[in-house]
């Protein structure tokens, strides 16, 4: 049986025991310097913003052939209500801040009149997808005027967890703009999600940035959530997931259907809120 050798401080392997050298030396051993744990994201409010919701009953971007300058919003829509959102500038600057100039600008290029085009159901919901053509995408991909977002590159910017229904998050993972559009030197990313529940979301963690919470209106996020969604058959499926293991890309074009909701939710109005006390802590839902 091989022996172990212990290797002993230099004031007992000099020969010189006593018990109090004794003590000095389990002290030595056993008291080390504990690791240095990374500071919790601060989740401050800075800014607030709100979002209007209108329902149309039926799709409005039926014409394949509409651009999206040519094509306006549902003229017998439903207002379903505002949702007001507290955004968490300090933890992750800028991507506020594009998402703030996306809902206050007065261009094609903001969230105003763009619809949600995903809903799972007990989840989230996905709007501000970008591409070209208004029966596929919702916001043109013209966005040179917003600065590039380095929050995407820093690993803090990942350590909040989609913990809660009502937290808003900046898409990465579950991306779902134009792969055209993404190739774009000047593309910019602005499609986020809304957490509705009713429980967490972990498989989002690490991929998506959480970047605020909602503040009033999680009504509204919880009715958005129940709206009726394209759901394929079980056989439907297989043979998908058959044709994308056979490498075949219009496995992936056929899942973009997936999840689209049946009636139009779209951002009817959007824009900020002066936050008269930045200081204050949400309620949270």
């Amino acid at each position: 049986m091989a022996s172990s050798s212990i290797l002993l401080p230099p004031i007992l392997s000099a020969g010189i025991i006593s018990r109090r050298n004794l003590l000095l030396s389990t002290t030595i051993a056993t008291v080390s310097p504990s690791p240095q744990l990374p500071p919790s994201p601060d989740i401050t409010i800075t800014d607030r913003v709100f979002l209007d919701f209108s329902l149309c009953p039926t799709y409005f971007r039926s014409d394949p052939s509409a651009t999206l300058s040519s094509t306006t919003p549902c003229s017998d829509s439903t207002p379903l209500g505002r949702v007001v959102l507290g955004l968490y500038g300090r933890h992750v600057p800028l991507t506020v801040s594009t998402f703030k100039l996306m809902c206050t600008s007065s261009s094609s290029t903001s969230y105003k009149n763009t619809p949600i085009h995903k809903i799972f159901p007990g989840q989230f919901f996905l709007a501000g997808r970008q591409g070209l053509w208004r029966d596929t995408a919702e916001i043109g991909p013209l966005l040179k005027n917003l600065p590039r977002n380095t929050d995407v590159v820093s690993s803090k910017s990942f350590l909040l967890p989609h913990a809660r229904p009502g937290l808003v998050s900046l898409c990465l993972s579950e991306n779902d703009d134009d792969d055209e559009t993404r190739l774009d030197p000047n593309y910019r990313n602005v499609e986020f999600l809304i957490t509705t529940g009713p429980g967490p979301c972990p498989q989002l963690d690490g991929g998506n940035i959480v970047f605020g919470t909602v503040l009033e209106g999680l009504d509204v996020v919880t009715s958005i959530a129940t709206v009726p969604t394209f759901k394929p058959s079980e056989n439907i499926r297989q043979f998908n997931d058959f044709a994308e293991f056979l490498g075949d890309e219009r496995a992936q074009n056929a899942r973009s259907l997936w999840n689209r909701p049946l009636k139009t939710v779209f951002i009817s109005d959007c824009g900020e809120l002066k936050v008269t006390n930045p200081s204050f802590s949400p309620s949270l839902p």
